[in-house]
């Protein structure tokens, strides 16, 4: 049994911020692309070009892309609404392209959205150096 794990680039200051919130948030293990060589049976189950997005492992099922951060704030304990709008979603056709869409838009202008919020990501961080912003 898997516990369910967000996968991430953790040499991405907002990805690092990203999970961050997750953690604090809802109950998922975080992996980082730097530490998937110690975790070859997690790393088995992702896509071949797994460094283009996050992925979120559960035991059943691989979400990726947009799907992992949606799946990620639905098991956020932290706002039932953003549940309900995922839900409310999920009843239109359009509604899985606009989510890959938009999570598209936002990982292709990581840069930008790191200046805004960032967090040293785990792979250039020293040893005492907790880096938010």
């Amino acid at each position: 049994m898997i516990e369910p794990t967000l996968v991430y680039d953790d040499d991405c200051g907002f990805c690092t911020w990203w999970a961050d919130y997750v953690d604090r948030h809802g109950e998922l293990r975080l992996v980082g692309f730097s530490d998937l060589s110690a975790e070859p049976e997690l790393r088995e189950r992702l896509p071949t070009h797994y460094e283009q997005c996050s992925h979120l492992v559960t035991d059943d099922a691989v979400y990726s892309c947009g799907a992992s951060i949606e799946e990620a704030l639905r098991r956020t304990t932290t706002n039932s609404t953003v549940r309900d709008v995922i839900e409310f979603g999920r009843h239109f056709e359009e509604y899985e392209h606009v989510r890959e869409w938009a999570y598209r838009q936002v990982a292709d202008n990581r840069e930008t959205w790191g200046q805004l919020v960032s967090k040293t990501p785990p792979a250039r961080r020293e040893s005492d150096d907790s880096g938010s912003r």
